[in-house]
């Protein structure tokens, strides 16, 4: 005989009841549940109230069902564990579908990330990448993002951190300025100097660069300097000054000759500093998963080209 479903014992006596029955401890079962033992143990008086039978009897070191309680724990426990199954697939489908969410500087996105993602959509069409890109340091779990790019001193790198490659740095023009080489401090004095003042090193100041060649007091044309790395290289692609550009970022731009690099007589300052990848969780999503392996992969012909021309 069955019961209109408006006539059902509420889901939440129905649950505390299975997990009574499944621990055969009221106090475990309140763990279970994260509720106090004595609100388990109101919600089951309260099933028996509505059922107008006893489910369990109550003994000074134990419970047991009684003979209407273990008919309807084989039903209920059942039920709830269909509910249980299918209710985890649901959540773990939507999880498996999440946005990867990354954050890198605007710099690293636009110039290094973005021209190389649509292979990996190609390669990868079902998971959804999402960007932050934002020069501001975050926190991963606070922010609900998966993975970051940083960059810093190779010798600061944190626990847990993937190296993915290092900076080399030098002057470049667009090729209308007609310079091919910046080996005489005249070209210096007529030219406008592009620099970066997002990082403080000396390898990004023009007066270390200038000083490091011996011509310490020369003086450009005029200096425009910039708070963001991909403005600056937008400046020299349009032909407004000489700048100390990052190869990492620039290679394809030197292919195509939008950009050329200019030797100078002697090295300028190196940079310590590299880009790594941290990532949220110990063991990310499958989809997280992917993304991060490719950015490692795709990093690595970076890294090893440069340590090949340094060499």
């Amino acid at each position: 005989m069955s019961i209109p479903l408006a006539k059902l014992p509420s889901p939440d006596l129905l649950r505390s009841f299975v997990s009574v029955g499944r621990r055969m401890s009221i106090t475990m079962a309140a763990q279970d549940l994260f509720l106090t033992q004595s609100a388990v143990s109101r919600q089951i008086r309260a099933l028996e109230t509505a059922l107008g039978t006893k489910l369990f009897e109550r003994t000074h070191r134990a419970i047991h069902f009684t003979a209407d309680g273990e008919r309807l724990f084989v039903s209920a426990d059942s039920a709830m564990q269909q509910l249980q199954d299918a209710v985890g697939a649901l959540q773990a489908s939507r999880l498996a579908h999440q946005p990867v969410t990354l954050t890198a500087s605007i710099s690293f996105v636009g110039l290094w990330l973005l021209p190389r993602l649509p292979y990996f959509q190609q390669c990868n069409p079902n998971v959804e990448v999402r960007l932050s890109a934002s020069n501001s340091i975050m926190d991963l779990r606070h922010e609900g993002l998966d993975v970051a790019i940083r960059y810093g001193p190779q010798d600061q790198m944190p626990a847990g951190a993937r190296r993915l490659f290092g900076e080399t740095i030098f002057p470049v023009a667009h090729p209308s300025l007609g310079i091919h080489q910046l080996d005489d401090p005249q070209i210096v004095s007529r030219s406008v100097l592009l620099e970066f003042e997002g990082d403080s090193s000396p390898c990004w100041n023009w007066d270390a660069w200038l000083e490091a060649q011996g011509w310490s007091g020369v003086k450009p044309k005029g200096v425009i300097r910039f708070n963001l790395f991909d403005q600056m290289i937008h400046a020299a692609i349009a032909g407004q000054g000489i700048a100390l550009a990052r190869r990492q970022f620039i290679r394809p731009m030197l292919d195509d000759g939008r950009l050329v690099a200019l030797p100078t007589p002697h090295l300028g300052p190196k940079s310590n500093k590299v880009f790594y990848l941290l990532q949220r969780d110990a063991e990310p999503s499958k989809d997280a998963r992917a993304l991060i392996d490719w950015i490692v992969a795709e990093a690595k012909p970076t890294d090893q080209s440069e340590a090949a021309i340094r060499r």
